[in-house]
């Protein structure tokens, strides 16, 4: 077993988060030693000491839950040697128990704290397998100006089946992706990283879109069926909607094949524009045999100034507790002046209170707006 660092040994023994709390168990210990020895003789107080250091496991580290328990034995023996009944079993009792309790409030630190530390890991691993998966969007590039955001459904949790990502091409044009992974877990994160994976490896090359999709689909559905029994080839239900959009640097339009996903939404001035193509397509992973379809390219205009809105469906379905659906494309117009950054920071508020802060579904949107250089 690895021995843990100094720092961190010593970091266990540091007060907790708030230092200012501890006014309340020395308080009680002066009151209780106060009060009990100017008290009548049949009145002992003392037993009230046990709940100092009860009180401080709430809000600090083990060293000052044992530090108050400290304080606490000494006034219990204070109070007995100012009464002259330090000798006597009641008070003998009382030291003992004393004792006893503060001990299993320190050893309750030192066990939460051990629990924080392997939490805080868990965290750290989450993040960085995050950063790696969903690498985070350019703020710029070629013309435009993007920026990304994901809110998972589990406010724990780091990743989820929605996914977002950008390519520069040699063409000067620059290809996103966005999409959702049917299913959630493992299973879906698993398969998140496959489609990422395969468009990174292809979206920068010279390839048309049509030809970038069909390798998307190919490398999603032979990964995650080349390992099934052929007996259930025809069952597999792994897919994932998306779109794939091309927007060149010095042509104001976008081009995109939209297979099964919520259609982006385009923004000018106030007037907002669903970018619904006429041939939408089955999502990556059915599209047909060894992942071989044919795929239809729409171009809108997408002009300077103008704001496109990707989002996956956590957005436009996340519901409140009345069961009113998010109205994304009435508030959406109300930010198009804002800069990508701060539209999304208004977006996620906005989303968040809606729901008042629990997602029922993961949910990832993606700002682009066109600059004039």
């Amino acid at each position: 077993m690895a021995s843990r660092p100094w720092p961190d040994l010593r970091r266990s023994w540091q007060p907790g988060r708030a230092p200012a709390l501890m006014v309340i168990p020395l308080g009680l210990i002066v009151t209780v030693c106060v009060v009990d020895v100017l008290a009548p003789p049949h009145i002992h107080l003392g037993p009230l000491l046990v709940a100092a250091p009860a009180i401080t496991v709430a809000f600090a580290g083990a060293r000052m839950t044992a530090l108050m328990g400290a304080l606490a034995v000494a006034a219990q023996v204070l109070i007995g040697v100012l009464r002259g009944v330090l000798p006597t079993a009641n008070i003998e009792a009382q030291i003992t128990a004393l004792i006893v309790v503060s001990a299993i409030c320190v050893g309750i630190c030192v066990v939460r704290d051990r629990r924080e530390r392997q939490l805080h890991q868990v965290r750290s691993v989450a993040e960085a397998a995050q950063s790696v998966l969903l690498q985070p969007l350019p703020a710029r590039s070629g013309r435009l100006r993007i920026a990304g955001l994901y809110i998972p459904a589990e406010e724990e949790a780091a990743l989820g089946g929605d996914l977002y990502a950008a390519a520069r091409t040699d063409h000067h044009s620059t290809r996103l992706l966005i999409g959702d992974v049917r299913g959630n877990g493992l299973a879906a994160i698993n398969n998140a990283a496959l489609l990422l994976g395969a468009f990174r490896a292809a979206a920068h090359r010279q390839a048309t879109l049509p030809r970038l999709a069909v390798h998307l689909d190919a490398a999603f559905r032979w990964d995650t069926s080349q390992w099934r029994p052929q007996a259930e080839q025809d069952t597999n239900e792994d897919f994932a909607t998306a779109i794939l959009l091309d927007i060149p640097d010095h042509d104001p339009v976008v081009h995109l094949i939209n297979c099964g996903h919520p259609p982006p939404l385009l923004l000018r001035g106030n007037h907002i524009t669903p970018l619904v193509p006429e041939a939408s397509h089955l999502p990556i992973g059915l599209g047909g045999p060894f992942g071989l379809a044919a795929y239809d390219v729409q171009t809108f205009p997408f002009e300077v100034g103008d704001l496109l809105l990707l989002y996956t469906d956590g957005v436009i379905e996340a519901r409140n507790a009345d069961g009113v659906f998010y109205p994304f494309t009435e508030r959406a117009p109300e930010w198009a002046k804002d800069d990508p950054d701060e539209l999304l920071r208004l977006l996620q508020d906005d989303l968040l209170a809606h729901v008042h802060g629990h997602l029922e579904d993961d949910a990832a949107v993606v700002v682009i707006r066109r600059l004039a250089v």
